[in-house]
């Protein structure tokens, strides 16, 4: 009896995702065949950047040329699980797209009531949560409309954008690299640089940095301890990828112990909260995040104890911070690759520099590349259930 339940459940949650699927590859294709393209641009042209009408009978429009359609097709989609399985509950995804269907027909019609009820993406108001990772909600849709039109397609589930990498559009996004004048520093600017991100360079050296390709950037010097005097310069930052660090090896001195921490942690912690405090608008909750690598060495041995201790601590601050912080903070853990830090690395940094891109503009949270199998497997119930303990004991 309970094998046939999940069965059947199995089967009602599949033809739901299935109807999904659909309606968001229709939304792609809509952006890239003029056919569709034609009926679905009106729904561009309905919101203002606080998501409010612009005009009530544009609105109404919009739902017979866009929604209504989409869900027609959907519907059309629906009927395919019923023919592979002939069974009633394959049309769980019927009666899940006709609720859409009728939301649409409601707001077409004028319906007093229906846009708030059916319409959740779309609702004007201070977003009060971050972009959703799996579920799409207004921060999420809002990027369709005012980050990047072709990114972001998704309408309920994310699956297709984590598919296509479409979850993070990095096209015009102001990025800023501190260590830029490290390995993966530069490896990190050419391969943002190349997805049509706009880089800034952070460094404690004046000297321009040379790129893969031989192009060189001036970098903006900053120095340990005085990182609100970057304010001016944070605030127009889009991305911030918290990078530098320093690796003294067996030192275990107490100038290595200062220096290990200073760098490592206190440095990076109070540039993390100098860039939060630049969060103030919708746009800025949409928009703005911070990529932190804390490195492999927060679940597995780097043979160097004051950067695995430093490396930890950090990695515990940023999972405590991420609890209640305003933008979407995604942490980098790196496995050994080839550095000034690591001269016996065995990946290469332009390549792990390519592997964190491609995870993040497929919206992965926590960025993992390595050699190790073991951190896969370990390093998501660690941070569960250190996330699970903060949430617990803090406030």
């Amino acid at each position: 009896m309970l094998m046939e339940g999940l069965r059947l459940g199995s089967i009602a949650l599949f033809t739901v995702i299935w109807v999904e699927l659909i309606r968001d590859s229709y939304h792609v294709l809509s952006h890239y065949w003029k056919p569709l393209y034609r009926l679905h641009q009106i729904h561009h042209r309905v919101f203002r950047p606080d998501l409010s009408v612009m005009n009530e009978e544009l609105y109404r429009r919009s739902q017979w040329q866009n929604d209504v359609p989409e869900c027609l097709v959907m519907l059309v989609g629906s009927v395919l699980p019923w023919l592979l399985v002939s069974h009633w509950v394959a049309f769980t995804g019927s009666v899940y797209t006709l609720g859409f269907l009728l939301g649409a027909i409601a707001r077409g019609s004028g319906l007093a009531y229906a846009d708030e009820i059916t319409d959740l993406t779309h609702r004007p108001g201070n977003f009060t949560t971050l972009p959703g990772q799996w579920q799409v909600n207004r921060p999420y849709h809002w990027r369709h409309h005012f980050d990047n039109q072709n990114a972001y397609y998704c309408s309920t589930f994310t699956i297709v954008d984590k598919l296509l990498g479409s979850a993070l559009s990095l096209k015009g996004k102001r990025v800023a690299v501190t260590g830029a004048s490290g390995t993966l520093g530069k490896a990190l600017l050419f391969v943002l640089r190349d997805r049509g991100a706009k880089v800034t360079a952070f460094s404690s050296k004046s000297e321009p940095i040379l790129l893969a390709d031989e192009t060189e950037i001036n970098p903006i010097v900053w120095e340990i301890g005085k990182e609100t005097e970057v304010t001016s310069t944070l605030e127009k930052i889009d991305i911030l990828i918290i990078n530098h660090g320093i690796n003294v090896h067996g030192d275990r001195s107490e100038t290595a112990i200062e220096n290990s921490y200073q760098v490592n942690v206190f440095s990076s912690w109070r540039l993390l909260e100098t860039f939060l405090k630049t969060i103030q608008t919708n746009e800025d909750k949409a928009r703005k995040e911070v990529w932190v690598n804390t490195s492999e060495a927060e679940v597995n041995p780097a043979f160097s104890p004051l950067y695995e201790l430093s490396k930890r601590t950090l990695g515990d601050l940023v999972t405590l911070r991420r609890l209640d912080a305003p933008c979407v903070i995604r942490k980098l853990i790196l496995g050994p690759f080839k550095s000034n830090l690591n001269p016996i690395g065995v990946m290469s940094a332009q390549w792990v520099a390519q592997q964190i891109v491609n995870l993040a503009v497929r919206d992965f949270r926590n960025i993992i590349v390595t050699i190790n199998p073991i951190t896969y497997l370990v390093f998501p119930w660690k941070e569960f259930l250190v996330s699970t303990y903060f949430k617990l004991f803090s406030k």
